[in-house]
């Protein structure tokens, strides 16, 4: 299987995926048959689409159609969305086996709204995601201060009219 098309594990369910515009899209059918363990998964995301019409026109204009290999090797165009999509597709799935997500969603989003009334509690996040990682305290604290000069000589340059991406690569070179 090439790079830009591989299979993920969820759940010890496959989940298709492929490169396509920059990012990842999954299988919507493959998502929808490891949270609902229908026997039709298709029929079922046609139905959850015909029931929340809200959902069946968000899904129809920004999820493409993405060549993927089936279980017999061949390659077909399937309904697949990107991370953002797969997300609203989880809300709307009424499956016991969708409400961890859920959960883990909601927290996230409170996670979010608490670091926009706080931006210090981002910071520290991303300190906690480093340290997570393995990366020692003296690194963590030259790449937080590596971020705010970078910032403050982007600023810089905004105020003296450096507009263009490509200015900023010339800069940064």
């Amino acid at each position: 299987m090439k790079s830009d098309k591989a299979l993920v594990v969820f759940q010890s369910k496959k989940i298709r995926r492929a490169w396509f515009k920059d990012e990842w899209h999954y299988s919507l059918v493959d998502i929808i048959k490891a949270l609902t363990d229908s026997a039709n998964p298709t029929d079922y995301l046609k139905k959850l689409r015909k029931r929340d019409e809200e959902l069946g026109s968000y899904l129809g204009t920004n999820c493409p159609h993405v060549e993927m290999l089936t279980e017999t090797g061949k390659n077909r165009r399937v309904l697949a969305g990107n991370t953002k999509d797969v997300f609203r597709l989880i809300q709307s799935v009424p499956s016991k086996n969708a409400e961890p997500f859920k959960r883990w969603l909601a927290e996230v989003g409170k996670e979010r709204i608490d670091e926009i009334e706080n931006p210090e509690l981002a910071q520290e996040r991303m300190k906690e995601i480093y340290s997570a990682k393995g990366y020692p305290k003296d690194w963590i604290d030259k790449r937080l201060r590596s971020i705010a000069i970078r910032q403050n000589l982007t600023d810089e340059w905004k105020e003296r009219g450096i507009e263009e991406k490509r200015d900023f690569a010339i800069l940064t070179a």
